[in-house]
């Protein structure tokens, strides 16, 4: 069977996409640094999909290490989640975000080019749209990131672009994820940030479970139903399988293939957060901040793209998102 290398593998989308290809019976290698992911995470994709990975510590800046991998295993293609994700953050640490997502990206890419793997699954980001000026979104809009984070996705997006323009032989699938959450069916795996959670759902479910008082709202004068910012929430779990079927692109004639992952519904904050009350059982404080820099009022997709081409649709609706959340954080109080 094809063996996929998938970068950042024990993180939070690459652990469900792991599980995935196990349960197509790919052969799976990752390397993950464990910045923002736990080394347990490797024992818990066993206990779901009794198979194992072969994993390799370390940072995919790491040249002579990547090199190791790709002589060491037959590599068929590579799926690439490793990076730094917090908006936020990014802002206040660009240098931080370009030198970890754009250099750690070139790295990889070479190791790719000198050891003759050209298939490549790339973690890109809605955030490229920018600001849309309509909705919902389509892979052909206009991209403009408004924050490091989105701009280090889009630099990389143009620079895989280049690689094929210089190298027809390439196979390239760009994904374009809207708001990945949620966590896998068996309450084993989930979303398990270090630290502070930058993401809703997390930062919900540590309310809901008592360790935060109350929730963080940022924004309540958006131009939308509640004046809180409207997202495509998306299951983690539908995404994972949004890059299953991307692989079998690899199958065909070698181009640059852009997919929107998304669910094409948009919900609030508000809504997002009366949604996991009615899975918790529980009415959640929280209280208006003012908007964080870079943030945009709606934000949601339009999902035909890849329904036609890749043959996916998101099968999950919003109470499913927060009843796994749910089942994850309750078997997980305190995280791995």
């Amino acid at each position: 069977m094809k063996t996929i290398l998938v970068t950042g593998g024990l993180g939070y989308i690459g652990s469900h996409t792991v599980v995935e290809l196990l349960n197509k019976n790919y052969n799976v290698v990752v390397i993950d640094n464990l910045s923002n992911s736990n080394i347990n995470v490797i024992d818990k994709i066993n206990e779901i999909s009794g198979k194992n990975i072969i994993f390799y510590k370390g940072d995919i800046r790491d040249a002579e290490l990547l090199d190791k991998i790709f002589v060491e295993n037959n590599i068929y293609g590579v799926i690439h989640f490793a990076g730094l994700k917090a908006v936020g953050e990014s802002v206040k640490e660009p240098i931080l975000y370009y030198d970890n997502n754009v250099n750690g990206s070139l790295v990889l890419f070479d190791s790719m080019k000198k050891n003759n793997v050209k298939n490549i699954i790339f973690s890109s980001s809605a955030t490229v749209y920018g600001k849309p000026e309509h909705l919902p979104i389509k892979e052909d809009f206009p991209t403009s990131a408004t924050n490091p984070y989105g701009r280090s996705k889009l630099i990389l997006e143009e620079i895989l672009k280049d690689i094929y323009v210089s190298d027809n032989s390439w196979n390239i699938v760009l994904l374009r994820y809207f708001n990945p959450i949620g966590a896998h069916k068996s309450g084993i795996i989930g979303e398990n940030p270090n630290g502070i959670p930058n993401n809703l759902l997390p930062y919900i479910s540590q309310v809901a479970i008592g360790k935060l008082s109350e929730l963080n709202v940022y924004g309540n004068d958006y131009d939308t139903k509640d004046g809180t910012g409207v997202r495509d929430y998306i299951h983690v779990v539908d995404l994972a399988n949004g890059h299953i079927n991307s692989i079998y692109k690899f199958d065909e004639k070698p181009m640059v293939r852009i997919y929107n992952l998304g669910t094409g519904n948009g919900y609030s904050v508000l809504e997002v957060l009366h949604s996991f009350e009615k899975a918790c059982g529980k009415k959640l404080k929280y209280r208006f901040l003012e908007r964080r820099a870079g943030d945009i009022d709606t934000n949601y997709a339009d999902p035909e793209k890849a329904k036609n081409e890749l043959n996916w649709t998101a099968k999950y609706g919003i109470d499913e998102m927060c009843e796994d959340t749910w089942r994850f954080q309750c078997n997980y109080p305190n995280g791995y």
